[in-house]
């Protein structure tokens, strides 16, 4: 399959997005101490918000490398040019 130049950027710009938002968050989450993510702020206890929500982080981080590495390798095609198959 061939990918556009135009959605190969798409690709690699939402994989760097999906990184640095979800890096951003756990580091947030891992910072909480309102309660929600762990039990009167005691890092040795972490509660079920905290779990959840640490397994949808790293989903999304495996995802949007995933992501990424499909835009960077269009874009290297893309600046290959058309190959012989």
């Amino acid at each position: 399959m061939k990918l556009s130049r135009r959605t190969s950027w798409f690709l690699t710009a939402f994989g760097v997005w999906s990184i640095m938002i979800w890096t951003t968050f756990v580091k947030n989450l891992w910072k909480d101490s309102g309660g929600q993510a762990f039990v009167n702020g005691d890092h040795s206890q972490p509660t079920a918000f905290f779990w959840i929500h640490l397994l949808l982080a790293i989903t999304s981080f495996v995802l949007g490398i995933a992501v990424g590495t499909v835009g960077l390798r269009g874009l290297r095609a893309a600046r290959r040019g058309p190959a012989a198959d």
